[in-house]
């Protein structure tokens, strides 16, 4: 029996009555050495439930590879932390996440595979659900609450009524958790407009809403589907995300404190998302699709109730005192903001030019008539380099059929000569040949997979033929940069022109956290001591790259930055104060 079961209008916890609430909070979004910090401080604002989804596509990479659970995706760890704290789980393992999440947490080897149809009973997308389950729920089991651990409840798909109505697709995920000693509550989640939940219900299981206003209205359309059990608001929406070119997105605490207000008041549970946002690390941001591509930024902070670097906002002190007028609030005082390091400024006097790294990188590149998608280079992120030569000299037109994906800078003999992008669906760059048999290098950057709609597993690269005045350029090399490894950079004094690796060093007497900024600085990626921290581009809205302190050590510290256009500054600069950028309320 489910230690967490309903009534006709709640929860009981092990018999006794129980009101879930939660904030979700993701544990591949926050780096392992402050899972027990941020954990400490969700109970501390009253939660006594904590939500995190399990990205299919990080723990999966290979579809014959083991199951990677270690550092920032070592799922048990995080849930015996969670238990340690005194807070219940729930576990929403997908498939689909969305979460804003690269590709919607659906790997790219089965996204990219054109005769698998996604979230279907589909047995080609089952069978590989059902492999992986097979990997991922053994080393869940203990961790479950029938055998004595924190994970309460488990989700069934994720919004599956805004793509599908396949019940027989629900029914066997349903099956399959069950079939491998899942015995915990089972629940869905909807948006709440009866269309949706009528496509993704499934009977017998606990069906929630996800909404971030209109508390009353969206619940009576909740009670109106399922007209006994808990009412539960699965995804309380607090915030919302960025992307590239937009206003940073923030909600006054008083407004959405008064939304939990009125759910907690009409006897709901309740999840909100997000209580910590955390971090898109490295190359994991996803990107939306409706009229244009747009891709999502690195900061995940949300305008969450604890910010992205940890540190307790208006929203966390709003909601305590929400909370502590319908369930119990540790008698704590509310955590403190954490110690920043003190501004420093990093010179990068050392440079490392891209291009040739790549050739150096890519000992045997793949030569082909027509450039290959990154996909089809086996490239599940990064970038790739695709290099050919231009017989004919001269004023002309390079056309990019089917455009690019997501984004391309173009060079003739080394020399920039246009940035192409899908969000302005660019297909056509004018350009002077400098002399026949030029060398054209297109260097693609993948900016994040859609992780919401039919356009999930889009391909990446050059996305079909590319001519020059109506000839088709043939005979290209290929040259996948993944750049999971930087060890083979040979680093230099000087000046480096177009993309290049920029290195310099700083000190740290005892590490804490703090944020880089990069003013000056056009586009790109950087790291601190290996860690990847992600992608920086002064459209913003985002304006600073949040560094952890587990992150840095004592003493000397190593600054990467992959700049791909160009700085006015060879500078950095860590800062104590976060700028996500101008904000639209």
């Amino acid at each position: 029996m489910p230690a967490l079961t309903t009534t006709p209008d709640g929860f009981l916890l092990h018999g006794e009555p129980f009101r879930i609430v939660s904030g979700a909070m993701h544990y591949f979004r926050i780096h392992p050495g402050q899972w027990a910090d941020r954990l400490r401080k969700a109970r501390l604002m009253g939660l006594n439930t904590v939500e995190t989804y399990v990205p299919w596509n990080l723990h999966q990479p290979d579809p014959d590879g083991p199951l990677v659970l270690d550092g920032i995706l070592d799922l048990p760890r995080y849930l015996s932390l969670a238990r340690a704290e005194g807070l219940h789980v729930l576990l929403r393992p997908g498939p689909f996440i969305c979460a804003e999440w690269d590709g919607g947490g659906l790997p790219s080897w089965l996204t990219t595979d054109p005769d698998i149809r996604l979230r279907s009973s589909d047995p080609r997308f089952t069978d590989a659900w059902d492999r992986y389950l097979d990997l991922l729920l053994p080393p869940l089991l203990p961790h479950m609450a029938a055998a004595g651990g924190p994970v309460i409840a488990v989700q069934v798909e994720n919004e599956y009524g805004a793509y599908g109505d396949d019940t027989t697709y629900l029914k066997h995920l349903h099956q399959s958790l069950r079939s491998r000693g899942i015995e915990e509550l089972l629940f869905t989640c909807e948006q709440t407009d009866p269309e949706h939940l009528a496509a993704g219900s499934l009977p017998g299981t606990l069906v929630t809403g996800t909404f971030g206003s209109k508390a009353d209205q969206n619940l009576t359309r909740l009670r109106a589907h399922q007209p006994e059990g808990p009412l539960m608001c699965a995804e309380f929406w607090i915030g919302w995300f960025d992307h590239w070119g937009e206003p940073h997105h923030v909600r006054a605490a008083a407004d959405a404190a008064a939304d939990l207000e009125r759910l907690l008041s009409a006897g709901a549970s309740v999840n909100i998302y997000m209580f910590h946002g955390g971090t898109n690390f490295g190359f994991t941001n996803g990107a939306n699709h409706d009229h244009a591509y747009a891709p999502i930024v690195t900061s995940y902070d949300y305008d969450a109730p604890l910010t992205e670097s940890g540190d307790p906002g208006p929203k966390y002190h709003a909601f305590r005192e929400v909370i502590a007028r319908h369930a119990p609030v540790p008698d704590e005082p509310a955590p403190a903001p954490s110690r920043k390091l003190a501004p420093t400024v990093v010179e990068l006097d050392r440079q490392a030019p891209l291009l040739p790294h790549a050739a150096r990188q890519a000992e045997r590149p793949v030569r082909t008539e027509s450039p290959l998608t990154l996909d089809e280079l086996g490239l599940r992120s990064g970038y790739a380099l695709y290099r050919t030569t231009v017989p004919a000299a001269g004023d002309g037109v390079l056309h990019f059929a089917g455009g690019v994906g997501d984004r391309a800078q173009v060079f003739l003999d080394g020399a920039p000569v246009g940035v192409l992008e899908r969000e302005r669906h660019d297909e056509t760059l004018p350009v002077r040949v400098p002399r026949a048999g030029a060398t054209l290098d297109v260097l693609v950057e993948n900016m994040g997979g859609v992780n919401y709609g039919p356009r999930i597993g889009a391909p990446k690269g050059l996305l079909g033929a590319v001519t020059f005045n109506g000839t088709a350029l043939h005979g290209w090399d290929c040259l996948p940069l993944p750049l999971n490894d930087l060890s083979g950079l040979t680093f230099e004094a000087g000046t480096a022109a177009g993309p290049a690796f920029h290195h310099g060093t700083f000190e740290v007497t005892e590490p804490a956290d703090t944020f880089l900024a990069l003013p000056g600085w056009t586009k790109g990626q950087a790291w601190i001591n290996g860690f990847h921290l992600g992608r920086y581009w002064n459209r913003g809205p985002q304006r600073t790259l949040y560094v952890p302190a587990p992150v840095l050590r004592p003493g000397s510290n190593d600054l990467v930055l992959l700049e791909l256009h160009a700085t006015t500054s060879p500078r950095a600069q860590l800062t104590d104060t976060p700028d996500l950028g101008p904000e639209q309320r």
